[in-house]
């Protein structure tokens, strides 16, 4: 029986084999393009806005300032809440390492052109700051060595951030799944997988606690929530999508992944939160994500926290008034100004580009 079932396996391999090569030449996206090298002329001028707009959104881990922290860790922290903090940044310190492996892994070498290379380029990077960040605080707050060490292997040390961790792993590692279907699944790792370790951390921040921790959370989550909307908006650019049914699998498996995590293996309730409203909050988001994938809504839940709506899912922060006007990279946004006054209406918009020098160049 042995030989019978390695041969029904090379033509199940082969049979993938073809079928994923013939997705790939009806994708724009994917088809294999000589012009990837070079960036102009732009052709998808709403995926190469998204890259500006991540470029307007740069920081770095200098700029957050744990002082106060400290002072709330040992004078306001209890032990359940300092347990609970460090294994949520415990998970978040090694996630963005698995999202910049499947980036540079999959999908810089599935996604052919320039535009969305780009964009991952400057995700890379942006994820690797958030990791630093991740790995400043655990360093920051935890003084002994060796809790310091199982916290940040904690993808081998930790059940419930390793159950996470693998399902993403499966997904790189997917031989049968299709572009789309792993796009999706990324878009709920950086959409859902997070967002209850977010809400957690805006809880604090409501509370007046942790001003270090609550600010670098802001600008991570505004950055996950951009990498989600590129993920929803280059979904849209596929010529062939995944079935609803099969997003709505997808992303429905994320979501009892995210509840059991922030319920049950590592309960929000260790901060005081609700952690039935917090199994809401996470369907309320998932929702919020299939509309943006374009599949519709599967809970119907209402968000059961309204300060969260001060703060709004897509990360929207006091980013740009904390920096004024020397850290805004206001002209990084400028560059996308389009020539209405030149262009009809008929007439497609044309990026404007500006390079200048000064005198003494």
């Amino acid at each position: 029986p042995t030989p019978f079932f390695l041969l029904l396996f090379l033509l199940h391999s082969l049979c993938v084999s073809v079928r994923m090569s013939v997705l790939v030449e009806e994708e724009p996206l994917l088809r294999e393009n000589p012009n990837r090298f070079v960036v102009f002329p732009i052709k998808y001028h709403d995926v190469w806005a998204m890259y500006k707009k991540a470029m307007a959104s740069f920081w770095t881990a200098e700029e957050i300032d744990c002082q106060q922290d400290l002072v709330d860790w040992r004078e306001k922290l209890n032990d359940d809440e300092k347990h609970f903090i460090t294994h949520v940044l415990a998970f978040f310190a090694a996630s963005d390492g698995i999202v910049n492996e499947n980036l540079a892994n999959r999908f810089m070498n599935d996604v052919q052109i320039p535009e969305a290379r780009c964009f991952y380029g400057f995700q890379i990077a942006m994820e690797n700051i958030h990791s630093e960040v991740y790995s400043l605080l655990i360093d920051t707050y935890v003084q002994d060595p060796t809790t310091r060490d199982h916290l940040f292997r904690g993808f081998e040390t930790i059940p419930a951030v390793a159950k996470k961790a693998k399902w993403a792993q499966a997904w790189i590692e997917s031989p049968d799944a299709t572009f789309g279907e792993r796009l999706v699944a990324f878009a709920a790792v950086e959409g859902i997988f997070f967002s209850g370790s977010f809400c957690s951390i805006f809880w604090l921040k409501k509370r007046g606690l942790m001003p270090g921790l609550t600010f670098s959370n802001e600008l991570i989550s505004r950055d996950e929530g951009l990498h989600c909307e590129f993920a929803c908006l280059l979904f849209k650019h596929l010529v062939n999508k995944p079935s609803s049914e099969r997003v709505k699998k997808i992303m429905m498996d994320a979501v009892e992944a995210e509840q059991e995590f922030i319920t049950t293996a590592l309960p929000v309730d260790l901060i005081g939160m609700n952690s039935r409203l917090m199994a809401q909050y996470i369907e309320f988001v998932a929702d919020r994500w299939l509309v943006e994938l374009g599949v519709g809504k599967v809970y119907n839940t209402k968000n059961p926290f309204d300060w969260m709506e001060l703060i709004s899912l897509t990360g929207k922060t006091n980013f740009f008034e904390k920096r004024v006007a020397e850290y805004a990279k206001a002209g990084v946004m400028e560059s996308l100004k389009t020539k209405e006054n030149e262009g009809g209406a008929g007439k497609e918009n044309t990026t404007s580009h500006a390079l200048s020098f000064d005198e003494d160049f």
